[in-house]
């Protein structure tokens, strides 16, 4: 059936509510229906969400409240089938179908496939027997609804070349996934709040830097980079834990020394969980600081494992079982992460501790070679 559309008239206005103002989304506008007649039609359009992402269903509700073809006064009005169409950031149409029980009420939904602020007007429609078109050049707009963008993953990273230091000892700090040509803020953290220990760096064309911070402040926490003139979460790197230790005093002293830095842990078979087991560098600590220095504990840190690309490797995690030998204590099997563990305590004298590790991954991670750094401090 053809659908006659004049280019006669213009879009009359919303009716008025009960309280004078005017109903959201109601507007009435003049239609020329087949068979032959005319009058305005008065037309209610909702939407199921008005602030939806780029990719998300939006379901649209057209309902026809008066229309030339059935007075008021004649009753509800009959099923109907029609369109919306859709204007400014997204162009199109959207069909919409009857909803059972629901006389003139129709519904369909779209997909948002652009940002910015999107409009709905009525357009043609169908109901007992006869079609009617729009008799102006435009519907009026009779909704709309701001769609925002996808949020863009922050893929920034920090690596630290140690993870302590004493005052003003300086930092290596590599970063990667920073904007191409950014300049980039390195600083010290105390808490939440930066110290005055700062650094600037350029990120290269693949995204790269590494520079040195020197640490001086004694209350450091972390370091950060970030572009722009403040952290962000959205343009920053998340902090890396940075600790600061006074040096041992001149009578006597507390040091450790360590037999290699690197574990190679074995390689793990494609779908199993677990992996090789390995063994840190024995650690040799010696105490000369004379009696009622206190005990020293030796603790371990490890960050996430990352691959090549720096992504993490969700779920991956470390376990050590420490032994020691010269008379310390040993610290509790079990797992080893980001809050740190307890490999040995003792006081005074000379002792070796060791420790072996065993690595867990999940199922099905993905092949590739995988680091993290584990820090050991002796306080």
């Amino acid at each position: 059936m053809a659908v006659l559309v004049a280019t006669a008239g213009g879009a009359l206005g919303a009716p008025a509510a009960a309280d004078g103002g005017t109903s959201p989304g109601r507007v009435e506008f003049p239609t020329h229906c087949l068979p032959a007649a005319e009058g305005p039609t008065a037309a209610l359009i909702e939407v199921d969400d008005p602030a939806p992402r780029v990719g998300d269903t939006v379901t649209v509700t057209y309902r026809l409240d008066r229309t030339p073809l059935a007075p008021p006064q004649e009753g509800a009005l009959p099923a109907a089938t029609g369109r919306v169409l859709l204007g400014g950031a997204q162009r199109g149409e959207v069909a919409v179908a009857p909803v059972d029980g629901s006389g003139a009420v129709m519904r369909g939904s779209f997909v948002v496939t652009g940002a910015g602020g999107i409009t709905l007007s009525p357009g043609g429609y169908a109901l007992a027997g006869a079609a009617c078109g729009v008799a102006a050049p435009t519907a009026p707009v009779a909704a709309r609804l701001t769609a925002a963008p996808l949020p863009v993953m922050n893929l920034r990273g920090l690596a630290l070349g140690t993870s302590y230091g004493e005052p003003g000892a300086r930092v290596r700090i590599t970063g990667a996934g920073f904007t191409p040509g950014a300049e980039v803020a390195v600083a010290g953290r105390a808490g939440a709040a930066e110290t005055a220990d700062r650094v600037a760096a350029t990120a290269d064309r693949s995204g790269a830097f590494a520079v040195e911070l020197a640490v001086a402040d004694r209350g450091t926490t972390g370091v950060v980079a970030y572009e722009g003139g403040a952290w962000s979460a959205a343009r920053g790197a998340r902090p890396e834990a940075y600790a600061v230790v006074e040096p041992a005093p001149a009578a006597g002293s507390l040091t450790m020394t360590q037999a290699g830095a690197a574990i190679t842990l074995g390689a793990v078979g494609y779908g199993g969980a677990g992996g090789g087991a390995g063994r840190i560098g024995t650690v040799t600590v010696v105490d000369t600081r004379g009696p009622g220095a206190g005990r020293w504990t030796l603790r371990g840190r490890l960050t996430e494992f990352t691959g090549a690309d720096g992504a993490p490797v969700p779920g991956a995690s470390l376990s050590w079982t420490p032994v020691c030998g010269g008379g310390c204590a040993a610290g509790p099997a079990g797992v080893v992460g980001a809050e740190g563990a307890v490999l040995a305590s003792g006081e005074g004298g000379r002792c070796t501790v060791d420790a072996a590790v065993a690595l867990r991954v999940p199922p099905y991670t993905p092949p590739g070679a995988y680091r993290a750094s584990l820090t050991l401090t002796l306080s």
